[in-house]
């Protein structure tokens, strides 16, 4: 991670780092080829990732170069990511970059979703970044080295409809991300950065036929690129677009009427269930 070098217009180099990524949908190589570790991702509605998924994804980086090893993980489960975790220091040693990037999603109405939904939305959106936290944390403390970056979503500062937990999840997301940098700067462990990702929808398939009217759905490569240049630069928050600081702003300063015209404006729409509807 130390001065870091841009290798092209879309890829980037970390030297003397190795990285380890949660829900893995980037390409981060290096031009040392120090290894690198993909942790998986647990994909929307909680189905286990296929494991040709994480060879097409660890073929990909080896293609750049890269020595690659993969571990499928249940980032809902905290002791599988403990043991996974202790597994990658014994297989590849200390890890410098921990990429936070697990994520499930039931787009629904609140009384739609059902109670376990909800708990495993939370248990892979934010606790499992506790849990990865911890597990490679003592480390980075010990040698005042590292950078831990949280996934989180624009629907981590700005609610939507029919994404109740999710959102409630993204919230918190930004928060931990928010108390562990201000908690490293309090111990004196400036060496340690932290970044947090906040983009709109990516098509990804992670929401089904997203739409928005003023905005555009991002590509995942455009958001890869931003998280990668944030990273070097050392930079707290990324808002894919950067636009959403102007609404942030605005959220501020603005009336609620006038902000429910602007989501109306908006018209997000997205794949739902709205049981609710279906009992009146």
């Amino acid at each position: 991670m130390k001065n870091p070098s841009k290798q092209s217009t879309s890829y980037y180099a970390f030297p003397h780092s190795k990285v380890s990524l949660k829900n893995s949908c980037l390409g981060l190589f290096n031009d040392n080829k120090r290894q690198l570790a993909a942790k998986p991702r647990v994909p929307s509605r909680a189905r286990a990732l296929q494991q040709h998924g994480i060879e097409e994804t660890a073929a990909e980086c080896q293609r750049l170069g890269a020595t690659v090893h993969t571990f499928v993980v249940d980032c809902s489960k905290r002791e599988e990511i403990y043991r996974a975790a202790e597994k990658v220091k014994k297989e590849i040693g200390d890890i410098s970059i921990l990429v936070n990037n697990a994520g499930v999603i039931t787009p629904a109405d609140l009384l739609s979703t059902q109670d376990h939904q909800i708990e495993q939305t939370f248990a892979v959106n934010i606790l499992a970044h506790f849990w990865t936290t911890k597990a490679f944390l003592p480390t980075m403390m010990k040698n005042n080295h590292g950078h831990i970056v949280t996934v989180s979503s624009a629907a981590g500062h700005m609610p939507a409809s029919f994404m109740l937990s999710y959102c409630s999840s993204k919230f918190a997301a930004v928060g931990f991300h928010k108390a562990l940098t201000q908690e490293l700067s309090a111990l004196g462990k400036d060496g340690i950065k932290t970044t947090c990702l906040c983009p709109i929808f990516i098509n990804t398939g992670f929401v089904k036929n997203p739409k928005m009217r003023l905005t555009p759905i991002l590509e995942p490569d455009m958001v890869a690129k931003k998280l990668l240049e944030g990273i070097l630069i050392n930079q707290k928050m990324i808002f894919v677009p950067s636009s959403l600081n102007i609404f942030l702003f605005m959220e501020k300063i603005l009336p609620e009427r006038a902000l429910a015209a602007w989501n109306k404006l908006q018209a997000i729409q997205f794949d739902k269930v709205v049981g609710y509807r279906n009992k009146e």
